[in-house]
């Protein structure tokens, strides 16, 4: 016996699975150990976020795995003497508390966890008169509670990570689903007008503008990749004055880009070469221009 079994008691408390005596030791070493009392509010909070998490089917291994971890847990020995009524406590000493105070099971035959870690008034018969087999049993169902406690707390994680990530994905696609109604709207305004330019690169670009929806939209086609760290930005202009109008994906040769901001007075479309994430006004030649006529 050693005055760490105690800390076992972490995840049993955490699911109020323990009795009014244990509940007010644990809580009584829970006020001298800061380690057990972070673990148990890390417990606790893990067990409040599993009613929250998104309802999921467990694997099928998940019921495998509990019951292969409960077969690890060793219950409680009968106490020599037990069935004469006896009931004192083993090794004539009174605990008065939890660590280092005088644990039943030390220096006796019963080895199981439970036996070890319960202070020695709690030996022999209750008032409530419940007996050492009837309280292993509950014991060994706060073993199994806090396995079980362990597995779902990993369950829980993955879950509220599965419903984080749909949430993100739902918000993506409606976001997505919002673009491509505003690129469609501009394509197909009956205003509409087309520009198309060839590169010096090889590669050809398309702007549709509608000055009724005041929105234009860039379909390049055959962009070679731009050098590492680099994206191609595109620009509006205005008069000469070259006015930001988005990125491009650097890894898509051929894409179609709803342009950022009004289109305004813009007669025509620039692309330039600029730093990861564009910049605020362009700082290198245009790889390509695309006017808007008369």
């Amino acid at each position: 016996m050693t005055p760490t079994d105690v800390h076992l008691l972490s995840g049993a408390y955490a699911l109020d699975a323990l009795d009014e005596d244990e509940r007010a030791g644990f809580e009584n070493h829970l006020a001298h150990c800061p380690a057990c009392a972070e673990e148990t509010r890390e417990l606790a909070a893990t067990a409040g976020r599993l009613g929250l998490a998104a309802t999921v089917t467990p694997p099928p291994a998940l019921k495998r795995r509990v019951l292969r971890e409960i077969t690890t847990i060793r219950q409680e020995a009968p106490r020599p003497g037990h069935a004469s009524g006896g009931g004192s406590p083993v090794g004539g000493s009174q605990a008065q508390g939890f660590p280092g105070r005088g644990y039943a099971g030390r220096g006796s035959s019963g080895r199981g966890f439970a036996g070890r870690w319960l202070p020695a008034r709690w030996g022999g018969d209750r008032a409530d008169g419940s007996s050492p087999g009837q309280r292993s049993a509950r014991g060994g169902s706060r073993w199994v509670l806090a396995v079980c406690l362990a597995i779902a707390a990993g369950l829980g994680g993955t879950t509220v990570w599965q419903h984080q990530e749909a949430e993100r994905a739902r918000d993506q696609a409606r976001s997505e689903s919002g673009r491509l109604e505003r690129l469609t709207g501009v394509l197909t305004a009956p205003d509409a007008r087309t520009r198309s330019a060839a590169f010096p690169d090889g590669a050809r670009g398309t702007v549709v503008a509608s000055r009724a929806r005041d929105k234009a939209v860039f379909i390049g086609a055959g962009m070679p990749r731009p050098p590492a760290g680099k994206v191609y930005q595109l620009w509006y202009d205005d008069g000469g004055t070259m006015r930001s109008a988005g990125l491009m994906e650097p890894a898509r040769g051929d894409q179609a880009v709803l342009l950022d901001g009004p289109l305004g007075g813009a007669s025509g479309v620039g692309i330039t070469v600029e730093p990861a994430g564009g910049s605020p006004g362009p700082t290198s030649d245009p790889v390509g221009l695309v006017s808007f006529g008369a």
